[in-house]
């Protein structure tokens, strides 16, 4: 494709049919990640969490919502974030306070609640950022801290990962496989959607399977249509109120620390990728106005958290159209996939073996983009302070696995390990002497923070 080279920035040079199929093409590249989440969180809340049709709809309704906040100038989607799937795992198992007689199903809106708390951070940080600028806000923030963090995340969840994968090995390991070899030697597009070829390929293997008459280990069916049959072809996707209590707050509130990271680095890649300065126009506060209040929107309706996809700066940076258009026509097309529950179903019915597969490997993909943050970064480890900081973060993050919980005023309240971990982190960080990160002096750094995978395809050497 000729144009390829050179760079579009008005797809209406293109024609509408060329936009609709890149609107597609942005759709199926958030797609897999995008319903993952509930899948997973699903799993968490036994069949009583979050639904795909309310997935798919915030994710559209907040990435429009997010075009406007940023001027309608910044191509970014807006998928369901992986950083807060710790959150809702921990949610799930409170059992102290409030939550003691609580099922699966009651405890989802208080998780939710915890999230529209950690999405309005984002609009505190926009403001101080407005005030005094990125890199004193920065300096309080830096990888040596939000790094071992994002490990503490992705470590804790592996037990899950290792249980689902152990109902059905051999579809798990199919799953696993399939992702790796898209993610290692897929070229161009196929290369972006490692988790949704994953996904589907596991399912098919899965299909068949079902069709010859192999059964789980166990004895049970590898499939059940009951949910889909019964699923009708269009209807509203299945909207909840969410409700708050300060636990489930304190669970999901830091988590915010590395979805905020993750924006900044996210909004450095896409200017990287595009060849414009989004950080100084609209704006970081924008961007982060934007990311924040549709990741709370979201979740007061029942929806997972929102961030910006690096998946689809792989696309823009595959195809070379930078229209910000295509992206809105992407949102669109996930809007309108939300009112269809007979493929919330299909999707529904995924066995668990296929999410241990997935959850395999994508647990240690986020402790390892962990690592990922803190080599990309150069935190020096040859100084105690960054030795010390790391240290308290990943036991405090691991070691607390019940947290702690106190009285205060007559109500329970649990402090999460996360929460420990981040509180201590932050808090080392600003009184030990010796910080000297400084934001904007390492850009392939600063591109790589937060819980990104940014699978953006390499530049062909001419």
């Amino acid at each position: 494709m000729s144009e390829k080279n050179e760079a579009i920035r008005d797809a209406k040079a293109l024609g509408m049919p060329k936009m609709l199929l890149l609107g597609l093409q942005h759709m199926f590249a958030m797609f897999g990640a995008t319903i993952l989440v509930p899948i997973l969180v699903n799993n968490y809340f036994h069949g009583e969490g979050l639904s795909i049709q309310v997935t798919l709809f915030f994710a559209g309704i907040g990435t429009l919502f997010f075009h406007i906040c940023s001027k309608l100038k910044v191509p970014a989607f807006l998928g369901s974030s992986f950083a807060f799937l710790g959150g809702f795992s921990t949610v799930a198992e409170l059992n102290t306070g409030i939550f003691a007689d609580m099922t699966y199903g009651e405890k989802l809106p208080y998780a939710c609640g915890g999230i529209v708390v950690a999405g309005l951070l984002y609009l505190v940080l926009a403001l101080v950022i407005k005030l005094v600028g990125i890199n004193r806000v920065m300096r309080f923030l830096p990888p040596v801290v939000t790094g071992p963090i994002i490990i503490c995340i992705g470590l804790s969840l592996a037990p899950s990962a290792v249980s689902n994968a152990s109902t059905n090995w051999f579809l798990a390991i199919v799953a696993l496989a399939v992702i790796i070899i898209f993610n290692i030697w897929g070229k161009g597009m196929w290369k972006i959607i490692p988790i949704l070829m994953g996904v589907v390929i596991s399912y098919v293997v899965a299909l068949i399977m079902n069709a010859i008459g192999f059964t789980n280990p166990d004895g049970s069916a590898i499939l059940d249509f009951n949910g889909v049959a019964s699923a009708s072809v269009v209807g509203l996707p299945p909207f909840t109120l969410c409700k708050f209590d300060l636990t489930a707050i304190l669970v999901m509130a830091p988590i915010a620390l590395a979805t905020m990271m993750e924006h900044i680095g996210d909004i450095s890649a896409i200017s990287a990728t595009v060849g414009e300065n989004f950080i100084q126009d609209p704006g970081l506060h924008r961007t982060l106005i934007g990311d924040g209040l549709a990741t709370s929107i979201s979740a007061m309706f029942g929806g997972p958290a929102n961030t910006t996809y690096g998946e689809n700066t792989g696309v823009l940076e595959l195809s070379r159209v930078y229209d910000p258009k295509v992206i809105r026509l992407a949102a669109v097309y996930a809007i309108i996939l939300s009112f269809i529950p007979k493929m919330a179903a299909v999707i529904a019915s995924l066995p668990a073996a296929i999410i241990g597969g997935v959850s395999f490997i994508l647990y240690g993909m986020i402790s390892a983009i962990g690592v990922r943050n803190v080599v990309e970064n150069k935190v020096d480890f040859t100084k105690s302070r960054n030795l010390i900081i790391a240290a308290v973060i990943l036991v405090s993050g691991l070691g607390f696995s019940n947290g702690l919980t106190f009285t205060i005023g007559g109500t329970s309240i649990t402090l999460t390990a996360l929460a420990i971990a981040a509180i201590a982190g932050i808090v080392l960080n600003a009184i030990l002497p010796g910080n000297e990160y400084t934001f904007g002096e390492n850009p392939s750094g600063d591109i790589n923070r937060g819980v990104s995978f940014n699978p953006q395809p390499k530049k062909e050497s001419k």
